[in-house]
């Protein structure tokens, strides 16, 4: 059984830092691409962030350009997300995801997933 697990989330003033991470279970990490998305409340589930399967490419939306940085270790099964300058428009649901088996990073750019965890809070305040 397929386990993704977030953590790291919490409720940080704008302009601080925060790190994310996503543990993942019951599956071989390294034949997965693995993303970060996020949910504002009213709004779609929006794309974040991909890295490729050993980490040699990584994808970050306009939005997070240059704030965000998806990464993985994959001895431990995990992705990472840290995220600096943190603005209030930042505040949403952080969902890590799977591609599907052997997918690609870029294909998660467009919502192409497989399995998904259940999500982390941030709240950025103002």
């Amino acid at each position: 059984q397929v386990q993704l697990v977030e953590s790291g989330g919490g409720l940080v003033q704008a302009g601080g830092s925060l790190r994310l991470s996503c543990a993942a279970s019951g599956l071989t990490f390294s034949d997965y691409a693995m993303g970060w998305f996020r949910q504002a409340p009213g709004k779609e589930r929006e794309f974040v962030a991909a890295v490729s399967w050993i980490g040699g490419l990584t994808y970050h939306s306009d939005s997070v350009k240059g704030r965000f940085t998806i990464s993985r270790d994959n001895a431990k099964k995990t992705v990472y997300l840290e995220m600096s300058s943190l603005k209030p428009e930042d505040t949403a649901i952080y969902y890590c995801a799977t591609s599907t088996f052997r997918g690609t990073a870029q294909e998660m750019r467009d919502m192409k997933t497989a399995y998904w965890g259940q999500g982390t809070q941030v709240t950025v305040s103002s």
